[in-house]
Protein backbone atom coordinates (compact mmCIF):
# COMPACT_ATOMS: atom_id res chain seq x y z
CA UNK A 1 0.00 0.00 0.00
CA UNK A 2 1.25 3.52 -1.09
CA UNK A 3 1.42 5.80 2.06
CA UNK A 4 1.48 9.49 1.05
CA UNK A 5 4.09 11.91 2.14
CA UNK A 6 2.24 14.78 1.42
CA UNK A 7 -0.22 16.38 4.29
CA UNK A 8 -2.98 17.33 1.56
CA UNK A 9 -2.75 13.87 0.60
CA UNK A 10 -3.11 12.61 3.59
CA UNK A 11 -6.44 14.31 3.97
CA UNK A 12 -7.75 13.36 1.26
CA UNK A 13 -6.75 9.95 2.02
CA UNK A 14 -8.86 10.16 5.40
CA UNK A 15 -11.59 12.16 4.06
CA UNK A 16 -11.99 9.54 1.13
CA UNK A 17 -11.62 6.62 3.92
CA UNK A 18 -14.77 8.30 5.76
CA UNK A 19 -16.84 8.75 2.21
CA UNK A 20 -16.54 5.11 1.77
CA UNK A 21 -17.92 4.02 4.66
CA UNK A 22 -20.48 6.18 4.58
CA UNK A 23 -21.59 4.65 1.07
CA UNK A 24 -21.10 1.59 2.44
CA UNK A 25 -23.75 1.89 4.98
CA UNK A 26 -26.00 3.42 2.39
CA UNK A 27 -25.65 0.10 0.42
CA UNK A 28 -26.14 -2.41 3.07
CA UNK A 29 -29.07 -0.48 4.47
CA UNK A 30 -30.73 -0.97 1.34
CA UNK A 31 -30.50 -4.53 0.95
CA UNK A 32 -31.73 -4.91 4.70
CA UNK A 33 -34.58 -2.99 3.88
CA UNK A 34 -35.07 -4.94 0.82
CA UNK A 35 -35.45 -7.98 3.13
CA UNK A 36 -37.79 -6.19 5.52
CA UNK A 37 -40.13 -5.10 2.52
CA UNK A 38 -40.17 -9.62 1.78
CA UNK A 39 -40.91 -10.39 5.01
CA UNK A 40 -43.49 -7.75 4.75
CA UNK A 41 -44.92 -8.71 1.71
CA UNK A 42 -45.20 -12.43 2.85
CA UNK A 43 -46.71 -10.90 5.71
CA UNK A 44 -49.48 -9.58 4.00
CA UNK A 45 -50.23 -6.96 6.05
CA UNK A 46 -50.86 -3.80 3.81
CA UNK A 47 -50.12 -1.01 6.22
CA UNK A 48 -46.49 -2.77 6.90
CA UNK A 49 -46.37 -3.07 3.03
CA UNK A 50 -47.07 0.34 1.91
CA UNK A 51 -44.47 1.82 4.84
CA UNK A 52 -41.72 -0.52 4.39
CA UNK A 53 -41.32 -0.09 0.65
CA UNK A 54 -41.82 3.63 1.36
CA UNK A 55 -38.77 3.63 3.83
CA UNK A 56 -36.91 2.32 0.90
CA UNK A 57 -38.09 4.65 -1.79
CA UNK A 58 -36.89 7.63 0.55
CA UNK A 59 -33.38 5.55 1.31
CA UNK A 60 -32.76 4.66 -2.21
CA UNK A 61 -33.48 8.20 -3.48
CA UNK A 62 -31.33 9.55 -0.65
CA UNK A 63 -28.36 7.97 -1.59
CA UNK A 64 -28.71 8.87 -5.24
CA UNK A 65 -28.69 12.12 -4.12
CA UNK A 66 -25.50 12.11 -2.40
CA UNK A 67 -24.29 9.59 -5.17
CA UNK A 68 -23.40 6.84 -2.66
CA UNK A 69 -26.09 4.85 -5.55
CA UNK A 70 -25.67 6.08 -9.48
CA UNK A 71 -28.89 7.03 -9.98
CA UNK A 72 -29.68 4.25 -12.71
CA UNK A 73 -28.84 1.70 -10.15
CA UNK A 74 -31.45 3.90 -7.98
CA UNK A 75 -33.88 3.67 -10.75
CA UNK A 76 -33.48 -0.09 -10.86
CA UNK A 77 -33.67 -0.44 -7.31
CA UNK A 78 -36.86 1.25 -6.89
CA UNK A 79 -38.54 -0.53 -9.78
CA UNK A 80 -37.89 -3.59 -8.16
CA UNK A 81 -39.01 -2.98 -5.02
CA UNK A 82 -42.62 -1.87 -6.73
CA UNK A 83 -42.64 -4.82 -8.78
CA UNK A 84 -42.01 -6.99 -5.27
CA UNK A 85 -45.08 -5.09 -4.01
CA UNK A 86 -47.02 -5.57 -6.70
CA UNK A 87 -46.41 -9.28 -7.27
CA UNK A 88 -47.78 -9.81 -3.78
CA UNK A 89 -46.96 -12.93 -1.36
CA UNK A 90 -44.22 -15.78 -2.99
CA UNK A 91 -45.25 -18.89 -2.71
CA UNK A 92 -42.91 -20.97 -0.16
CA UNK A 93 -39.41 -21.92 -2.30
CA UNK A 94 -39.14 -25.23 -3.35
CA UNK A 95 -35.89 -27.35 -2.22
CA UNK A 96 -33.87 -27.98 -5.12
CA UNK A 97 -33.12 -31.40 -5.90
CA UNK A 98 -30.05 -33.32 -4.77
CA UNK A 99 -27.23 -34.05 -7.93
CA UNK A 100 -27.41 -37.14 -9.10
CA UNK A 101 -24.08 -38.95 -8.29
CA UNK A 102 -21.93 -38.86 -11.55
CA UNK A 103 -20.11 -42.18 -11.18
CA UNK A 104 -20.59 -44.77 -14.28
CA UNK A 105 -22.27 -42.68 -16.84
CA UNK A 106 -22.31 -42.00 -20.02
CA UNK A 107 -21.60 -38.37 -20.04
CA UNK A 108 -19.02 -38.15 -17.51
CA UNK A 109 -16.98 -40.90 -19.35
CA UNK A 110 -17.40 -39.27 -21.95
CA UNK A 111 -16.10 -36.10 -21.09
CA UNK A 112 -13.11 -37.45 -19.09
CA UNK A 113 -11.93 -39.22 -22.70
CA UNK A 114 -12.54 -42.65 -21.76
CA UNK A 115 -13.29 -44.96 -24.59
CA UNK A 116 -16.21 -46.96 -24.86
CA UNK A 117 -15.85 -50.60 -25.78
Amino acid sequence: MLVANIKQQKKRIKVASRQRLENLRYKTTIKTYFRRLETAIDGGDASLIEGEHKQLQVLVDRAAARRALHPNTASRKKSKAARMVAAGPREAAKPKRARKAATGTRKTAARSGAKKK
